[in-house]
């Protein structure tokens, strides 16, 4: 009886052992093809034949920054932002629609017929547009997230790489990156500042600004509202 009880439980383990070595490999299949699927997807460009869904990224062409889907903080808000790869915690350095987020988690990145990039809430609403402000006929509105961290909307058809339609960084939020600009564009109107968040799991403007300030010489001022800190 001991003979049959002790084959009995060699039996099991056997068996226990068996399907714990079936499940590691079913594992390791199933993360191999997750970062194949990654991989092969990692892409830095989209295009009118193309979107960004929420959960899907952009990839700078050197690894350095993703462009995709957030929600600070554990907030129930969305949004489209940057932010640095392989850096924990998730740091985030441009958001496209701070003052308006999507509700839900069917947003889509796009761009339109007049080759802008908009995105989209799951209704189809529009939450927010690049606003291109240029007059010529664009042919192959193409946006890019380059490894600067700049987003970039071109004409691909065009020779002059560097001309772009619209770019983030003429659009800062709370970080300057290298190779951003501050202060006033003579040429296009633009006032670039940073303005800090509104809280921690809201990247709506806060209180905070820095920026240049030209009323009388130029010179760099924080402000808390209309009080100047430094």
């Amino acid at each position: 009886m001991c003979v049959i009880a002790l084959n009995v439980k060699s039996a099991v383990l056997e068996m226990r052992s068996g399907k714990m070595k079936l499940l590691f490999r079913i594992l390791v299949c199933f993360m191999s093809l997750f970062c194949c699927c990654r991989i092969c997807s990692a892409v830095d460009t989209i295009t009118t034949e193309q979107s960004v869904l929420d959960g899907q990224e952009l990839l700078s062409s050197e690894g350095s920054f993703i462009l995709g889907f957030f929600s600070p903080n554990q907030s129930k808000h969305r949004y489209l932002g940057i932010w640095y790869n392989n850096i924990f915690p998730q740091t985030i350095v441009w958001v496209a629609n701070r003052a308006r987020p999507i509700n839900d988690s069917y947003g889509q990145l796009t761009i339109n017929v007049d080759g802008n990039l908009i995105l989209l809430d799951g209704a189809g609403n529009m939450i927010w547009a690049s606003k291109s402000n240029s007059a010529r006929l664009v042919k192959e509105p193409t946006g890019r997230l380059l490894n600067s961290g700049n987003l970039v909307l071109f004409d691909r058809r065009d020779t002059d790489s560097d001309d772009y339609l619209w770019q983030s960084f003429d659009y800062p939020c709370d970080t300057l990156l290298s190779g951003m600009k501050l202060g006033w564009d003579a040429k296009t109107g633009l006032h670039r500042q940073l303005t800090s968040w509104k809280t921690a799991a809201d990247p709506s403007p806060g209180n905070f600004t820095f920026s240049i300030d030209i009323s009388v010489s130029p010179q760099i001022v924080l402000r808390e509202g209309l009080i100047r800190k430094y």
